[in-house]
């Protein structure tokens, strides 16, 4: 008997210290003073064109230790989320005031890369706690001259964080860069960059199951990167062009023969069917193993079915959090 209850009070205590491992866990988004809660980068890419995006690290920017990319969903692997840990780090609850991330020299080549990006209006996504936080690298101070070669061109080196919280739940962030703390590019010359950040923590009454609605109702992007009517009616006139050529060339193709049977049926039926019409015959002869083509057809919808169905709730973010 006692042999008996050795392997149940086993299983028991692997359970108790797996409900407790998790109870401080980005899984179920509770969190404890000073706990690390990671931030993720994301992607960058250029602000009126959000279909081109490139890794965040694809632009020379520096990090505090070896990057880590983040063991990805469902979901994110659908949405194309490429995230890898960032140089800050935001404890939870923890103010920071112009915290040092890290530091890079630039070469002459990436500053030309930085200042190419700038020029762009390259913008960031970062994630914490699966909230999307956007921003843009740089900026470009044109001052009224027509003449781009004597625009001025910088890069942003310190963000501001404001991190709003209810009780041990996580709900709102946002990310400002300091217009201040700027890295001239104008020049090819090396630049010594000292990127920084700061964290403000603020309480608020949102609750946790109401967080998202912020960015359900009223995206944090851009309005013109929500949706790009051009490119829809763009890609629409296209296919429309397409459809209409395929449609005239196969009416030509076709056309002898339509009026061959609408005047002359008799002598259609006398001469030897070829090419498309040899085989309107083969709708009506059985194929071969019909069983397994039936079995497999049948399955195969299932699948095909199933798997449509859970592509579609990993896009709504279903399986986000799994």
């Amino acid at each position: 008997m006692e042999m008996k209850l050795v392997p149940c009070l086993v299983v028991s205590i692997l359970i108790l210290c797996s409900v407790t491992r998790v109870r401080s866990d980005a899984s179920n988004h509770r969190y404890k003073v000073g706990d690390d809660v990671p931030l993720y980068v994301n992607k960058v890419g250029p602000f009126h064109n959000p279909s081109e995006t490139y890794r965040y690290f694809d632009l020379p920017f520096c990090s505090s230790g070896p990057t880590k990319d983040k063991k990805e969903a469902l979901g994110e692997l659908l949405n194309g989320d490429r995230l890898v840990t960032a140089p800050y780090k935001l404890d939870f609850l923890n103010d920071k005031d112009s915290k040092i991330a890290c530091k890079n020299k630039l070469t002459k080549e990436q500053v030309a890369q930085f200042r190419e990006a700038v020029s762009k209006d390259y913008y960031f996504q970062m994630y914490y706690d699966d909230l999307p936080i956007w921003g843009f690298i740089g900026k470009v101070e044109k001052e009224s001259k027509n003449d781009p070669s004597e625009y001025k061109y910088y890069l942003f080196k310190h963000l501001h964080f404001t991190i709003f919280y209810n009780k041990d739940h996580v709900i709102e962030i946002t990310a400002q860069s300091d217009l201040n703390s700027v890295a001239d590019l104008t020049e090819d010359k090396e630049v010594d960059v000292e990127f920084m950040y700061s964290v403000k923590w603020k309480e608020t009454e949102i609750p946790f199951e109401k967080r998202m609605e912020k960015y359900s109702q009223s995206s944090s992007l851009p309005h013109h990167l929500e949706i790009h009517w051009f490119s829809i009616i763009n890609s629409c006139v296209t296919v429309l062009l397409l459809t209409g050529f395929l449609a005239t060339i196969l009416m030509r193709v076709l056309k002898n023969d339509f009026v061959k049977y609408a005047h002359d049926e008799e002598s259609a039926e006398d001469q030897e069917e070829t090419g498309w019409k040899y085989i309107h015959g083969d709708v009506f002869r059985y194929p071969k193993y019909k069983s397994v083509l039936a079995a497999a057809v049948g399955s195969g919808t299932q699948l095909f079915t199933l798997t449509i169905f859970i592509f579609l709730l990993a896009l709504v973010g279903v399986f986000l959090s799994l």
